[in-house]
């Protein structure tokens, strides 16, 4: 997608942790810190549900980045959530490699329910990469 200047605005789809991470996009709002527009939040209970395949999904649908966030590890909610999501990542983005696509696409970050701030310089660079990036080569034709 483009903005009204002609410059790629990424479409970027948010898998958060409820007790954490989006959390953490409910302080960052209630304080009025400034990130940008482009994420569009899925509130899941753990990290840990975040299976690949909804990944993959949401890059063939149009996505050009894909961001994962969850409790710090040692403090999930669900005792190892963090952990399994971590190892399920590591091993997505190898295949990725594998395959020759592009897994700085896909970003897992720990981010605490207190970390309002972190969130949204999080997401301003979770953006500004994605823009660097410019548009998924997913979207060329692929579909499910």
């Amino acid at each position: 997608m483009a903005d009204l200047d002609g410059e790629f605005e990424p479409v970027l789809v948010g898998f958060f942790c409820n007790w954490c991470t989006a959390t953490a996009a409910d302080l960052a709002g209630t304080t009025r810190l400034q990130y940008p527009p482009n994420i569009r939040p899925i509130r899941t209970m753990c990290s840990s549900s975040v299976d690949p395949v909804y990944i993959l999904k949401a890059l063939l649908r149009g996505a050009d980045g894909v961001f994962i966030g969850g409790c710090v590890p040692g403090d999930c909610h669900y005792v190892s959530g963090n952990f399994k999501e971590r190892r399920r990542i590591a091993a997505f983005k190898t295949i990725l490699d594998t395959l020759g696509l592009e897994h700085e696409r896909i970003w897992l970050r720990w981010i605490s329910a207190a970390e309002g701030q972190k969130f949204a310089a999080t997401m301003r660079e979770f953006t500004a990469k994605m823009k660097e990036l410019g548009p998924s080569p997913f979207k060329k034709g692929w579909s499910i």
